[in-house]
């Protein structure tokens, strides 16, 4: 059996935009307070929203690059680097655990803003190893949600499973302004979603758009969300879950971040 106390967390963070990078505010700080008390991890394993592809890929290379995937943005976040080491043996383990899916060992991607803007808190040294996987973005939810699962022994590993997306994303609407009343949709969404998730209602959780308007308006896209249904497979009944942040900001960004096992 494995070691409970010696189980890695698996974590959803809400990481909002880039420029929370650069900030000290209560959600930057949320994340700095979680990685402080958890066991230093031989390796982290991202799954960001941005990295959505057709097709399930892992970083294989010894030293992924930053990349600045975003644009309109202040000139000291594009010089901001995240240095982190890659884990081509993680790599390589990624791959034999998702069995029969065709996993491509990539030597191009990098790490995204999706990891760095959350890491540069959690981790602002760089030091530990990151790797990111692709969202297939050709695939339904139980599909992702069968791949969290199959991932789950990465925990017992000494591998953080960070998904990192919103689930509440709609930038078409997004109010530019830091005290900006969010919209009532976007409440209505992500208190209905918080709530799934204390009562543990997967089934909810995998197929939100049977919550209607309020869901479709909140995800017009699916790939901040489906982060979340990867650390859905990946946790466990035993895991306690914490909400780590909550709140909308810009009006349609949700910054709900959840830990399971922490």
């Amino acid at each position: 059996m494995p070691d409970l106390a010696a189980r890695l967390p698996v974590v959803f963070i809400g990481h909002g935009s880039p420029m929370n990078t650069l900030a000290d505010n209560t959600y930057t700080q949320a994340w700095r307070r979680l990685a402080g008390r958890l066991p230093r991890p031989k390796a982290i394993l991202v799954i960001s929203a941005h990295w959505y592809v057709s097709g399930t890929a892992v970083t294989a290379m010894p030293q992924p690059k930053t990349i600045h995937d975003f644009y309109g943005f202040p000139p000291e976040l594009f010089a901001y680097e995240y240095p982190a080491p890659g884990a081509p043996a993680i790599a390589s383990r990624v791959r034999a655990l998702l069995g029969d899916v065709d996993v491509q060992a990539d030597e191009t991607w990098g790490l995204d803003h999706g990891a760095w803007s959350v890491l540069a808190h959690m981790y602002p040294e760089a030091g530990v190893p990151v790797l990111q996987l692709s969202i297939d973005g050709t695939q339904p939810a139980a599909f992702h949600l069968d791949v969290g699962r199959r991932l789950a022994p990465l925990r017992d590993e000494g591998v953080l499973i960070l998904g990192s997306g919103n689930v509440v994303h709609n930038l078409r609407v997004m109010r530019r302004t830091d005290a900006a009343e969010p919209f009532a949709w976007a409440v209505e969404f992500n208190d209905w979603l918080r709530e799934r998730l204390i009562t543990r209602d997967a089934q909810a959780i995998v197929a939100p758009m049977q919550f209607g308007d309020a869901a479709r308006l909140s995800i017009p896209t699916p790939e901040h969300y489906l982060p979340l249904i990867y650390v859905l497979g990946a946790a466990s009944e035993e895991d306690r879950l914490e909400v780590l942040t909550d709140g909308v900001d810009l009006g349609s960004i949700s910054m709900l971040s959840v830990a399971y096992g922490a």
